[in-house]
């Protein structure tokens, strides 16, 4: 998102940093480049003890510093993000799973 958020202008970048909440989702799922890191960067800068910023990911924390790829900038980012935070570590089965239907369930005997 927010490299489309680039191709479409720093004015759209300016917006994402001024929303009252902002929902990152699915953190860490694809690599960013260069501009997508500073762009982040930018962002979470600006909206640090100011703005909410929602943050979901099935990427433990502990390799946040790997998916950023460059040092400097997560460490920057990280910091900026574990200020202010609220963690919250789902446990369980998925949700997204559908439940297995026993056969006897599906045709139950007619008799």
């Amino acid at each position: 998102m927010l490299s489309a958020a680039w191709t479409l202008g720093r004015d759209r970048l300016i917006q994402l940093a001024k929303t009252d909440v902002l929902l990152l989702d699915d953190w860490g799922m694809a690599g960013i480049d260069a501009q997508t890191r500073a762009d982040l960067l930018e962002i979470i800068d600006d909206r640090a003890a100011n703005k909410a910023t929602i943050i979901t990911s099935q990427l433990p924390i502990e390799h946040w510093h790997a998916w950023v790829g460059d040092a400097t900038i997560a460490d920057a980012i990280l910091d900026r993000l574990m200020q202010r935070n609220h963690r919250f570590t789902l446990t369980g089965k998925s949700l997204r799973q559908k439940p297995k239907i026993n056969k006897q369930e599906k045709h139950p005997d007619p008799s």
